[in-house]
């Protein structure tokens, strides 16, 4: 799309009459000024400036192939939309109290610019209910690559953590009870590959919502003969949609999108907490770099896991724009209403926060700090009859496993003899755990190579 500034035209400069609304054409009163305040969605979608402006010149650009304007009058219409994309990134953009949308800001500014003659084709065939959709997949699609990378930072901050920790044994729980020993960096590649899931949910996402909305007018479809598959391959959009009614009120990207984010949100959020507990003291498990801590005015010894309990608590607010926006659309008729006025603001909220989220775990996991473990005796067999009595037996006379004498387990089974010993050693017990997906080192050591070539595998496609 064009972004660069260009000589001024000739044509242009006059002023939009007032009041400057797209719809206002056969109302002699004013709206009402509450009405006013409730339908002005300025303060959200001015945040699609630029998408508005690059679906503007695609759709110009198909109006001059359909012969409804002339090479020239694209040309300005072009320089036009350039000279308010610039005022928006230089922060010049004046916005008026009757302006209600960022396309009605656009559109007006363009009126000022090259003047109502030539700006008012621009809206030919063209509704706003398609544009706004036109714009938000516009926005989504950059949106998703971003987050797509940040999760990719993530599994490699995982990665490469499991990799300096594989010698680093700890206990691994059930029921939040201790269970069965395995390594730690085993433990923190579960979430590496929850989150590579993300990664690719994402991925399928972004081609399945990659579909152009632009042409399906009002609700009817666009009566002039616009080439909607050129329009498509203009904007980076794999195909059109096949039917008016359907994109107009179509939301189900946004709520995909929500949700696709709320499940990121939760994998962190156990994270989270996770961290939040092995990081405590009677766990001291893990040490959290300062630079993600807070202290304590009362109690300076504390060292406060702050950034995991925001993470933690903005998962609920993620989680409730997802619900928020099925909730606009379950009683909705069909194509456009005014209720999906309400669909940007959490589409936005939940981007920003997990953006924001995704961050702030990479930079934890990178920089805390794994123990070796002072372990003590725990069972991590209990699989059958016999291991179930030798805990009982423990507990009975109140000794630990490992501390039981040979004669003691052989008066519970005559199978136990001199080789037993090696069980109470937890590198031995681990490393029984061969199989593709277990926690022996060489098991731990083929998870971090499947990350690795996925991380080398998308590191490819995105320079592509």
């Amino acid at each position: 799309m064009s972004n660069h500034r260009s000589n001024r035209p000739n044509s242009g400069g006059e002023q939009v009459p007032e009041p400057f609304k797209l719809w206002g054409g056969r109302y002699s009163k004013s709206t009402d000024h509450v009405l006013s305040k409730v339908n002005n969605s300025l303060t959200v979608d001015k945040r699609l400036f630029a998408e508005d402006i690059d679906g503007s010149i695609a759709y110009a650009k198909s109006l001059e192939e359909a012969g409804l304007l002339t090479a020239s009058e694209f040309k300005v219409i072009v320089y036009g939309l350039d000279e308010i994309r610039m005022d928006w990134i230089n922060g010049t953009i004046k916005l008026l109290p009757r302006d209600e949308d960022v396309h009605t800001v656009n559109e007006r500014r363009l009126f000022e610019i090259i003047g109502p003659q030539i700006a008012g084709k621009l809206h030919t065939g063209r509704s706003r209910n398609e544009q706004v959709v036109v714009d938000m997949k516009l926005w989504m699609r950059d949106a998703i690559r971003s987050l797509q990378q940040l999760l990719l930072d993530l599994v490699q901050g995982i990665s490469g953590a499991a990799e300096r920790n594989i010698d680093v044994l700890m206990p691994g729980y059930t029921h939040m009870q201790r269970a069965q020993p395995v390594r730690f960096s085993h433990w923190l590649l579960s979430y590496a590959f929850y989150f590579k899931e993300d990664y690719d949910r994402f991925a399928e996402f972004g081609k399945r919502m990659n579909v152009l909305p632009l042409g399906s007018g009002a609700l009817a479809g666009n009566p002039f003969n616009i080439n909607r598959q050129k329009l498509a391959a203009d904007l980076g959009f794999d195909g059109v949609s096949y039917n008016s009614m359907n994109v107009v009120s179509d939301r189900d990207f946004v709520a995909e999108f929500n949700f696709l984010c709320t499940l990121v949100a939760v994998h962190m959020s156990r994270l989270a907490e996770d961290l939040i507990l092995y990081s405590t003291k009677e766990y001291n498990f893990v040490e959290l770099s300062e630079e993600y801590t807070t202290g304590s005015s009362l109690m300076p010894q504390k060292r406060n896991p702050d950034s995991l309990e925001l993470i933690r608590g903005i998962t609920g607010p993620v989680f409730g724009q997802h619900c928020a926006i099925l909730m606009t659309l379950k009683g909705l008729p069909s194509t456009y209403n005014k209720d999906l006025q309400c669909d940007k603001s959490g589409m936005f909220s939940v981007y920003d926060q997990l953006q924001m989220c995704l961050e702030l775990m990479g930079g934890i996991i990178k920089t805390m700090r794994a123990y070796y473990l002072v372990r003590r005796g725990i069972p991590f067999r209990e699989a059958h009859h016999i291991s179930g009595e030798v805990v009982a037996h423990s507990e009975k006379v109140k000794i630990p496993i490992n501390k039981l004498t040979l004669e003691d387990l052989q008066e519970i089974s005559p199978h136990f003899d001199e080789t037993i010993s090696r069980i109470w050693n937890y590198e031995n017990s681990v490393e029984q755990y061969t199989v593709v997906g277990g926690t022996s080192r060489i098991s731990v050591q083929e998870q971090i190579r499947v990350l690795r070539d996925f991380l080398d595998g998308q590191s490819k496609l995105i320079m592509q």
